[in-house]
């Protein structure tokens, strides 16, 4: 996450920022874990939200094993895209929150 797009928030919104994100992220831990016990079903790619892609691998077995092999090489990228969506949208709500909380005070 660049902190261009923190900017602007203030500390109780960072606190809550990084709440969220305890709660949402992905964990590598267990991303790595599934992509290696199941990652010929698509294990890891559903654990990350990929859906479409992880019913593919489901159907191909991985594309036969070649599919999983290359996400060992793709899979920490994966991991930071994902929780950086996370945290995007995260940030999107708290400024429509913050928005909306503006706008009903000033309506008042």
């Amino acid at each position: 996450m660049s902190l261009f797009q923190k900017q602007g928030l203030s500390t109780e919104e960072l606190q809550l920022l990084n709440s969220e994100m305890l709660n949402k992220q992905k964990a590598s831990g267990v991303t790595w874990l599934l992509w290696f016990f199941a990652g010929g079903f698509g294990g890891h790619r559903f654990y990350l939200g990929k859906t479409g892609t992880a019913v593919a691998m489901l159907f191909t077995f991985g594309g036969i094993g070649i599919w999983t092999l290359i996400d060992l090489f793709r899979l920490n990228g994966m991991i930071k895209t994902t929780n950086e969506q996370i945290e995007n949208g995260i940030i999107s709500e708290i400024r429509l929150l913050k928005n909306a909380e503006n706008n009903t005070s000033v309506s008042v």
